[in-house]
């Protein structure tokens, strides 16, 4: 009598560290998911961080103090972990350093407590060029675009306290975020005065004022572009204070209103102005512009023409004439 084989069932350790790892699997994917959760919400830099500012961690501000401006200028989203990562970057002295902080990007916790545990400032220069014939109206609009804590009032204030318009000078700068307005316009005066000191000689050679040079020089700026052109036109502008002539320049009104010659009526023409160049003689009470070197020295190397008058056509070519009806000619021949 035969009997039915007994199916006897087999063990597989395979299967059983499958589903070990599967489980294993879920329980990292968990944890992570829980890391990375507690990460977003007290670690990450804050939705509303504020790029592109300075923060001042003034001397004696303890780590409490730091810690809680720190979130309220949502800089950080958890104080308990800024402090308690400062006090382990620290070595367990808890110590904040004073200084100008640049949060130019957004940045988390952990990098937060280490740059104030070690004073990393990350303050890195603002590259500005400030192109010639620019007033300190003009260069104000610049640096209040690039500085965000730029006070355009507190700067064209202390230009005209100090009577600085026309001495700040044209060049490329590389300013820190954190310089005042009082250590810009410093800066650029000190340029001026120490480009201009290879030409003092020559200036005094001329018989005119610094002062009378440089208000010349800001027109020049503005009214001719070659060193040819700037010459003639010195001589020409010289010549007219010689005779008592108004100087008749359009490029007196930039500095009254912001208009250029294609923009001019004879409505500005009569504007009561001390800049108004058409209805007062001589130079202005100050520079209009801001001159580069170029045309401070065209400005004391006029050359002696016939002409007395001048323009510049639409492609930038100058013309010039000795008498006004060969002058209304010109305008008519390359102005309409």
């Amino acid at each position: 009598m035969s009997s039915e084989p007994t199916q006897v069932e087999t063990y597989h350790p395979f299967v059983f560290f499958n589903y070990i790892n599967k489980i294993t699997i879920k329980i990292a994917i968990f944890i992570l998911a829980i890391i990375f959760l507690f990460y977003l919400l007290f670690c990450s830099a804050p939705k509303n961080f504020p790029t592109n500012t300075i923060y001042d961690l003034r001397s004696g501000q303890t780590i409490s103090n730091v810690s809680d401006n720190f979130v309220k200028s949502n800089i950080i989203t958890s104080s308990f972990l800024f402090k308690t990562f400062v006090y382990f970057f620290s070595l367990g002295y808890s110590k904040v350093i004073e200084g100008d902080y640049a949060l130019n990007e957004k940045q988390n916790v952990f990098t937060l407590a280490w740059r104030v545990s070690h004073g990393k400032l990350d303050i890195v220069p603002i590259k500005i060029t400030v192109f010639e014939g620019l007033n300190s109206y003009e260069i104000a609009e610049i640096l209040a675009k690039k500085f965000p804590s730029f006070d355009e009032k507190v700067f064209l204030s202390l230009v005209e306290k100090e009577k600085l318009e026309g001495y700040l000078f044209p060049d490329t700068y590389f300013i820190m975020p954190n310089a005042t307005e009082a250590e810009i316009i410093q800066m650029m005066n000190s340029n001026f005065k120490e480009k201009i000191m290879e030409i003092n000689a020559d200036i005094k050679k001329f018989g005119k004022s610094e002062s009378d040079v440089i208000k010349m020089a800001s027109i020049i700026e503005e009214e001719a572009r070659t060193t040819e052109s700037r010459e003639i036109v010195a001589g020409i502008l010289w010549k007219r204070i010689s005779i008592k002539m108004a100087l008749q320049v359009d490029s007196s009104f930039k500095y009254i209103n912001g208009k250029t010659t294609a923009t001019l009526t004879n409505d500005d023409l009569k504007i009561d102005s001390p800049y108004n160049s058409y209805t007062n003689r001589g130079l202005p009470p100050t520079p209009i512009s801001n001159p580069g070197l170029a045309a401070i020295k065209a400005t004391i190397n006029p050359q002696n023409t016939p002409f007395l008058y001048f323009l510049t056509d639409k492609d930038g070519n100058m013309h010039y004439s000795v008498t006004f009806e060969d002058h209304v000619a010109n305008k008519l021949k390359y102005l309409k």
